[in-house]
Order: C-alpha cells, then sequence, then structure tokens
C-alpha cells in the first residue's frame, strides 16, 4: 500500500513546499512573526489539517517582506507593493510606485544622515573640548 502524497500548493505544480519552522529558520525569523505577517494579508500559505505549508512563491514573499523591512517600508506600504504585484502582470502600476516611495525614502534618508552628520560633528567638538580641558588642568595641577 503506498503512502498518499502530500497536498499540493494551490498553482505550485512540482514545487518544493517547507513547514512553518522550516521557513522560520531558513530565514532567520519567528514563527510569530510569520504568523503575524500571515493575519496582516501579507502571505497565504496552503494548509494541510492545522499546519501551515509554505510554497517557494511564498517564501520569495516572505524575502520580499524582510527587505521592504530592512529598507524600512512600513507593513502597509509592503502590503500595496505585493497587492499591486499581484493585480498588475506587467507590474507597471507597482514599479511607478516603488520608484515614487523609494525616491521618498531616500530624501529621509538623506535628511537623517545630514542630522545625524551635524550631531557627530557637535560630539566631536565637545569631546575635544573636554580633552583639552582635562590636559591643561592636568599640566597646572
Amino acid at each position: 500500500m503506498s503512502t498518499p502524497e502530500p497536498a499540493r500548493p494551490r498553482g505550485e505544480g512540482e514545487a518544493s513546499v517547507q513547514g512553518i519552522q522550516d521557513v522560520a529558520q531558513e530565514l532567520g525569523i519567528t514563527l510569530r512573526t510569520l504568523r503575524f505577517y500571515e493575519n496582516e494579508g501579507l502571505i497565504d500559505p496552503q494548509r494541510v489539517g492545522n499546519r501551515r505549508i509554505y510554497s517557494r512563491r511564498e517564501v520569495a514573499r516572505i524575502q520580499l517582506i524582510l527587505r521592504g523591512k530592512r529598507l524600512g517600508f512600513s507593513i502597509r506600504e509592503i502590503k500595496e507593493f505585493l497587492d499591486l504585484y499581484d493585480a498588475d502582470p506587467e507590474h507597471q502600476e507597482q514599479m511607478e510606485r516603488l520608484a515614487a516611495r523609494v525616491r521618498e525614502r531616500l530624501v529621509d534618508l538623506r535628511k537623517q544622515r545630514d542630522a545625524l552628520d551635524l550631531t557627530i560633528a557637535e560630539l566631536t567638538t565637545i569631546e575635544r573640548d573636554a580633552l583639552a580641558y582635562l590636559q591643561r588642568t592636568a599640566r597646572t595641577g
């Protein structure tokens, strides 16, 4: 008697599938993170019984989510990009919005960098003045 084949993910044919623990370990994230992404509608793993099964497509989506987070995009923005990707087979609208959001993010990051440069310069001056004071008082004391 042969064992039944595991259920295949939607639209994946012979694509490999992984359980939630394997995906979490592979991507270096927690099970809670995966469940959060599912609750937010960012991913939709297939279920076999009470187990979540992740296709290559879902793992790729998770990698895109993680990249978006690393680049400073909000969950809402990431969801918008993913939804556009699914809705627009030519990906034209997605790319236009992505380019606009990236430009906005670059402006924000450059402002933050300028503020950090100013803070670093101020702290460097304070440190230099403090060290000079200590050297003067050490010679006279």
